[in-house]
Order: C-alpha cells, then sequence, then structure tokens
C-alpha cells in the first residue's frame, strides 16, 4: 500500500486512449487521481482518500468504463451469510448495503464493494449516494454517487473471498469446503435447510419435506382408496360421506363392504333388513325384518285394528268439527237454494222485455212483449245474485258427494277391520290354547332337568370323594415313616401369620396295611405355647378301617424331624404316647386330639440363613416305632 500522497501523475496511453476514447474520464473520477509506478499496486491514494480495486491499470480501465453485469443466475441473490465462514470474518469481505459476504462483488466509483444483486437493486431506481461514503465521512460528488454502469466486477476480491473456508450454516449439517464449492453444489441442496410448506406454510427441513407431504402435511391432497377421486386431508370426513364407493354394512345380515352405491338395492331386497311397520302411519313404532314382517302383523293385529279404530275416530272428529253442518242441515239448505233459484227463474220470465231480443245473462229466457223492458241495472243485479246462488248450490253439491264418499269409505274399511278382528281373535285363541300345551310341556321338561342336575351333583361329589380317596391313597405309606414335603412355605406362613389358614394336616399314613391310621399337624406360627415364637407339630391318631383288630390305646413310641436338606443337623423331637390321655384312645370321631410338641422348631431359626428352607419347601418327617406291633 502506498501511503505518500505525493506520487507522479500518470497521463493515459495511447492504449487506453484507443480502448476508452473518453480515457480523459478517468481523471473525471477525481480531479487529483494519481497512480503509483508500478502496475500491481493493491491500492491508491486520491487526494488522501484510499481507493480499492485498481489493480492492473488497463484492466481496471477498460472494467470501469466497460462494466459486463453478471448474469441473472449470478446476481438474483444477496450476499452469502455471515455463518457460513468457518474463521474469522473481516470487514473487507463485506457487502455495504447488506451486510453480509459479498456474493459476485462490484466495485463502485467510490471504492466501496457491493454485492451484484444489492448493486442493482439500489440503482435500479435511479442514481443513490453511497451510504458507506457517508458513514465514513468521505462523501464527495460525483464519484460518490452510485448509478446504473458507474461500477465494475472486483475479480480479486471475488477469487478471495470464494476461497475462504465455510462452512453449512443449517444446523446439523455437517458439510465442509470452501465459499466456491457452497454456491455450486451446496446452497440450496442442503437436507438441513429449513423450508417452508407451499400448502400448510409450516417450517421444516428439506430432508423431511417428502414425509411431510405424503403423511403430516394437513392440506396435502390423499386419493380415496375407494372411488380414487382426489380430496383434501381435511375433507376426509366430508368425503367419506359422499364416496359412492364408500364400503357400507348391511344393518339388517351385516354384510360388509357394500358400495354406499349399491346399499340402497341391497336393503330392497335383504330380508334381515329392519323396516317401518307399514301402520306406522297409525301409530305403530315397531321395525321388523323384512322377513318376519307379515309375522308381526299376525301377531300385532289386534294392537293395529286399535290403533287404526283411533285414527278413524280422529278423522272423523276432526271432519266435524270442520263442517259448519251436519248431513241433513247441509241438504235442507241445498232445497231451499234450488226453491230460490227457480223463483228468480221465474222472475226473470215474467219481467222479460217486449222485443223479440234475448237478454244477456245466466239463462238466455226470452221475455214477453206486453210487459215493460226491466231496467239493466236491475237486471244485472238479479243476474249477479242468480250466479251466486248457483255458485252456492253447487260448493253445497260438491261437498255432500265428497262427504258420502268418505263416509262410504270408513263404512268399507269398518267393515274390513271387523273382519280382520273376527280373524284375530280366532288366531288369538289358538295361539292361547298352543301357549297352554308348550307351557305344560316346559314344565314337564324343567322337572326333567332338575332331576338331571340333582344326578349329576350327586355324581360330581362321589368323583370328589374319589379324587381324594385317590390322592389319600398315592401318599399313605404302610410301615409307620411319613416324609411331608411343604411347598409354597412362605405364603402359607403369612396366611398362618394373618389367620386366614393356621393349621394344616398331612395325608394320612398306616403303621402296616391293617394298622393304625395317622396324620400330622403344623401350625407354621405356632400354637399355644408356642404361638407367633415356634414352629408346632403334633400327632394326630385317625379312626381307621381296622381299629376293631387293634391294640388300645396306642402306645408306640413317635418321633418328629424337621429335615435339614444338607443332612447335617435335623431337629428332632420324640414321645410315648401317655396311654390315659383321650389322643391315643381308639377314635370315636374322624381323628383323635392332637398331640405333640408346641415348642417344635424356634421361628427365628427359619427367618435366618438355614438350610431347612430351600426352594421355598420344608420336609417334615414321622415315625412311629413298629415294636411290638
Amino acid at each position: 500500500m502506498i501511503t505518500s500522497p505525493q506520487v507522479q501523475s500518470i497521463e493515459p496511453s495511447p492504449l487506453h486512449r484507443s480502448v476508452l476514447p473518453d480515457a480523459p474520464a478517468l481523471s473525471g473520477l477525481h480531479p487529483q487521481l494519481s497512480l503509483p509506478s508500478h502496475s500491481n499496486a493493491c491500492s491508491v491514494h486520491v487526494s488522501g482518500r484510499r481507493r480499492y480495486g485498481l489493480v492492473n491499470i488497463s484492466r481496471g480501465i477498460m472494467a470501469a468504463q466497460e462494466p459486463s453485469p453478471p448474469s441473472s443466475l449470478e446476481g438474483n441473490k444477496p450476499g452469502f451469510p455471515k455463518k457460513i465462514l468457518a474463521n474469522n470474518l473481516e470487514d473487507k469481505h463485506l457487502c455495504n448495503s447488506c451486510q453480509k459476504i459479498l456474493r459476485r462483488p462490484l466495485q463502485a466509483q467510490c471504492g466501496h464493494r457491493f454485492c451484484s444483486f444489492c448493486f442493482n437493486k439500489l440503482v435500479s431506481s435511479g442514481p443513490q449516494k453511497c451510504s458507506a461514503c457517508i458513514k465514513e465521512e468521505l462523501f464527495e460528488e460525483p464519484t460518490s454517487i452510485l448509478k446504473p454502469g458507474g461500477a465494475f466486477p472486483d475479480n480479486a476480491a471475488r477469487r478471495e473471498v470464494e476461497a475462504l473456508a465455510a462452512v453449512c450454516p443449517n444446523e446439523g449439517c455437517t458439510w465442509t469446503g470452501t465459499v466456491r464449492e457452497f454456491e455450486a453444489s451446496h446452497e440450496g441442496n442442503c437436507d438441513f435447510m429449513i423450508i417452508m410448506c407451499p400448502s400448510c406454510k409450516e417450517l421444516m427441513r428439506a430432508n423431511e419435506q417428502e414425509r411431510h407431504n405424503e403423511r403430516e402435511c394437513p392440506e396435502r391432497t390423499l386419493n380415496c382408496k375407494y372411488c380414487k377421486e382426489p380430496f383434501l386431508l381435511k375433507n376426509i370426513k366430508a368425503h367419506d360421506e359422499i364416496c359412492p364407493k364408500y364400503p357400507m354394512i348391511c344393518e339388517g345380515c351385516a354384510k360388509k363392504k357394500i358400495p354406499r352405491e349399491k346399499y340402497v338395492d341391497h336393503i330392497k331386497f335383504c330380508s334381515k333388513f329392519k323396516t317401518p311397520c307399514r301402520f306406522h302411519v297409525v301409530g305403530c313404532d315397531t321395525s321388523v325384518e323384512k322377513e318376519k314382517i307379515h309375522d308381526h302383523e299376525r301377531q300385532c293385529s289386534y294392537e293395529h285394528l286399535n290403533l287404526l279404530l283411533h285414527f278413524i275416530m280422529g278423522i272423523k272428529v276432526s271432519l266435524e268439527s270442520l263442517q259448519p253442518q251436519t248431513l241433513e242441515v247441509a241438504s235442507q239448505k241445498l232445497q231451499v237454494l234450488h226453491q230460490s233459484l227457480r223463483e228468480l227463474e221465474l222472475k226473470m220470465s215474467q219481467l222479460g222485455g217486449g222485443g223479440p231480443a234475448p237478454v244477456q245473462g245466466a239463462c238466455a229466457l226470452t221475455l214477453a212483449t206486453s210487459f215493460t223492458p226491466l231496467p239493466s241495472a236491475m237486471g244485472a243485479a238479479l243476474e249477479l245474485q242468480l250466479q251466486s246462488e248457483k255458485t252456492k248450490v253447487a260448493e253445497l253439491s260438491r261437498r255432500c258427494q265428497e262427504l258420502e264418499l268418505k263416509v262410504n269409505t270408513f263404512e268399507n274399511i269398518v267393515c274390513v277391520l271387523n273382519r280382520e278382528m273376527e280373524r284375530s281373535c280366532t288366531t288369538m285363541e289358538a295361539y292361547n290354547r298352543q301357549h297352554r300345551l308348550d307351557q305344560d310341556k316346559i314344565e314337564i321338561l324343567s322337572n326333567k332337568v332338575r332331576q338331571l342336575e340333582r344326578t349329576v351333583s350327586l355324581r360330581d361329589l362321589s368323583i370328589v370323594e374319589m379324587e381324594g380317596k385317590m390322592r389319600e391313597m398315592s401318599a399313605a405309606t404302610y410301615d409307620g415313616v411319613f416324609i411331608w414335603k411343604i411347598s409354597d412355605f412362605t405364603k402359607k406362613r403369612q396366611d398362618a401369620v394373618a389367620g386366614r389358614a393356621p393349621a394344616m394336616f398331612s395325608p394320612a399314613f398306616y403303621t402296616s396295611k391293617y394298622g393304625y391310621k395317622m396324620c400330622l399337624r403344623i401350625y407354621l406360627n405356632g400354637d399355644g405355647t408356642g404361638r407367633g415364637t415356634h414352629l408346632s407339630l403334633f400327632f394326630v391318631v385317625m379312626r381307621g378301617h381296622s381299629d376293631a383288630l387293634l391294640k388300645w390305646p396306642f402306645n408306640q413310641k413317635v418321633t418328629l424331624m424337621l429335615l435339614d436338606q444338607n443332612n447335617r443337623e435335623h431337629i428332632i423331637d420324640a414321645f410315648r404316647p401317655d396311654i390315659s390321655s383321650s389322643s391315643f384312645q381308639r377314635p370315636v370321631s374322624d381323628m383323635n386330639i392332637a398331640s405333640g410338641c408346641p415348642l417344635f422348631c424356634p421361628l427365628s431359626k427359619l427367618d435366618s440363613k438355614n438350610s431347612y428352607i430351600r426352594d421355598d419347601t420344608i420336609f417334615i418327617k414321622a415315625i412311629v416305632d413298629l415294636t411290638g406291633l
């Protein structure tokens, strides 16, 4: 950079003049324009002010005089966003209009750079003052006036900008490269750029547009899968209501996938479709399947006749209230009107004129010539009165005929209803007889069903007893040694603590096939003195089939054991029966009172880590000494 203002003045060469006919205009840029002696200077001073971009004198002058504006494809965008730079941003790379990174930079006469798009936009409405010159307090006319054709492409600045390292400004994108590569291949093609849906105006990423258009956009167009017609998603319910191919379900036969356009034809012939009864016009609210409509009318004929009777009576009352007179009064009035009509015709014949000309009126009568002609006003009045009376007579005749026709119709309906009532009564009596017979049959069948249910219940009880005996026989031993496996120990212990099942009985075992019958009784939460602290175990003598052949009282030594599942330290307790106790006498009930060890095993020993409980299971062993048997 040259800082000294005292430099030699350079006149344009003939070459420059040949390229630029108005080459002296170069000095017109500023009257004191001076350039350094070498041609590759990066900047020059004009009256102490720095001017940029005059790198190659010949090319710079030519470019300044004949700028080649960028194409429409190159100059239709403002500068690059600042966020694309991977390194620190420098002010010289910014457009003085949009304050973004220069895109296709142009250098104005004043030396400031602008994006091609921004410069063309500024001068599109005419010459403008350079805001950068004003801001830097360097404004001078005409140099600081921006006007069309007053700037040239700054290729050096463009190459410098395009070589800068760039990153994609869109969040989530990892693209890196140069500004040139960004503009050429990535800008506008990034999958992470935010775009707006043209239909619903929702913002989204570019890579989500296809999914949005197909699945999410509320304004998207769909093709009906039934009729293939297009419609907007928001109108899907409205379209389903009018779609001619929409599948419907028959309410009668439950047939599915009936197109709406064929639904009406289907229900016309569907025997299961419910339709209103034919007597709904007189008050029957029942809807019946088509195939059962005749059965309904036959069964409800009495109710239908009652409805018809009430309907007809209502019509009769309405007609009577609408008529001002009864039929007899109307007939009398009709006779009076006929009499008045005859009198009027007689007067008209008597009051006729003497001339042969006919009288114009409702009836043409030839009047006698011996009478004085009737005044025209009076004749017209009589004629009008005659016409009025005739009209009234015709109206009354018509109404009488209508009433007679309605009365005849009602009489026919009543006759038909009477016959239908008689048939219905006969049918009803037959139904009642059949109903009584059916009731008798139902009662007989009900008694048989109850008998069968009692038989089945007794057999179920027998089966349960047999199953219990089989389980007892399968678990029984006949050598005086019995091992009782108690699984789900934790749950059963909780039931015992809660009081739901404090005691448990083991299956029976024997000293021999025809020996004593015995079982064990255990309290998992203790009993008596051991309640809550010990596990209590008792021995029970039961009533057996061979008790009459055995020696009584029971006097065999009994050993009770809680087995250590590691076979190391069993908990053992043994006793010899007290022959005076009732617990060891010959049983008179299913079992005697239990006798044994209420303090058999401390519960604390089972709560700690031990080998007596494994897989939530314990084993109790009983040994009855068979000596002497």
